[in-house]
């Protein structure tokens, strides 16, 4: 009788506590037994998979953090405005953080040309139909005129 009273009258509790007091039945077993292993394993299992959690979380923020460092490199070189959150992922992989050694070679040879192209034989090598070797030889050639004629005048 007690558990017919029990079982009729706990569904309406449950739910109208909205089934915060639940208990475990008495046949059913702890997580560790559910899943064959004994207490200590459960425990060891469990502290491996913080272990990993943490590693990965580490991982991941280092990840963040390289990413958070070539956009840097990008605003600053397109002189674009500063990211705050960039700075902060920087900052919270405590890491130092530096580019890709793949993006930091491809820097390099950009910087290369760049420097390349702002001299006077990058900007002659842009005009089109402009052969150097010619251009150099002219100027030789001019020289030596400019030599020839300065031996010949009587002024100096």
């Amino acid at each position: 009788m007690a558990f017919m009273v029990k079982h009729m009258l706990g569904n309406q509790l449950k739910d109208l506590t909205g089934g915060l007091a639940e208990e475990k039945p008495e046949g059913e077993k702890s997580e560790a037994a559910a899943k064959g292993m004994t207490q200590e394993e459960f425990e060891q299992y469990q502290q491996q998979l913080e272990e990993e959690k943490m590693e990965r979380d580490a991982s991941f923020a280092q990840k963040k953090a390289e990413r958070a460092t070539v956009r840097t490199h990008f605003r600053e070189k397109y002189r674009l405005p500063k990211s705050e959150l960039d700075e902060t992922q920087i900052q919270q992989a405590k890491d130092d953080v530096e580019l890709p050694t793949e993006l930091a070679k491809m820097i390099a040879d950009d910087n290369e040309e760049e420097e390349h192209k702002h001299s006077v034989l990058g900007q002659l090598t842009n005009i089109q139909n402009v052969d150097l070797d010619q251009l150099k030889d002219k100027a030789q050639a001019t020289i030596e005129d400019l030599k020839q004629s300065a031996e010949k005048c009587e002024v100096m």
